[in-house]
């Protein structure tokens, strides 16, 4: 089974990746392998940022790997948080602080919608390769369910009554954002090794 390295430190989305790729591939984390450093993140862009850490890991390991970067694109905030998604209430904040202060910036907006992008950059035999995953949906009034991370509780996807916080996770993945770019990223190995 071929191995990949997925540089990430974020142990949420380590759980999802080997979820949705089962026994497709072997996927070991930053921790499996000793890696406890901060990987930079100074692109303006998401897909800038997760090819930044993809070169940054690859360049220092030669190892097959890939790496993903996130952000929720509101529309009454002209596309907020977007790149800064995760440390959009600052550099030290929690995903709580995150919500709050969307909400907040939101206040009584009628316009909610909102879309999760996910790309992930895979690093494979010395090429990048890019796979965007897109969900549209909306912003709840307030946090909804215990489950998921970051977002998750404030974000109702289009065509279903559940925030992802609500779901359980083999829903979420079939439809999320890092799902949808996921199936891309292992449609595109299988046909490659």
């Amino acid at each position: 089974m071929k191995e990949f390295v997925f540089a990430t430190n974020n142990a949420h989305k380590l759980s999802e990746i080997r979820q949705i790729t089962g026994s497709d591939l072997r996927i070991i984390s930053l921790n499996d392998i000793g890696f406890h450093e901060e990987i930079p993140e100074t692109s303006d862009t998401i897909s800038g940022n997760a090819l930044q850490k993809a070169w940054y890991f690859h360049d220092r390991y030669n190892k097959n790997c890939f790496a993903d970067d996130t952000g929720l694109e509101v529309d009454c905030l002209d596309g907020a948080p977007g790149v800064y998604s995760a440390r959009y209430a600052g550099e030290a904040c929690s995903f709580s602080d995150n919500v709050e202060k969307l909400l907040k910036e939101m206040g009584q907006t009628e316009n909610r919608k909102a879309r999760f992008v996910t790309v992930i950059a895979l690093i494979f035999e010395g090429k990048p390769y890019l796979f965007e995953g897109v969900i549209n949906g909306s912003i709840t009034a307030g946090p909804q369910g215990e489950g998921g991370f970051g977002y998750d509780p404030v974000f109702l996807p289009d065509g279903y009554q559940q925030t992802f916080a609500e779901m359980q996770a083999t829903v979420k993945n079939s439809i999320s954002h890092r799902g949808l770019a996921t199936k891309k990223l292992v449609e595109f190995l299988i046909t490659v090794i």
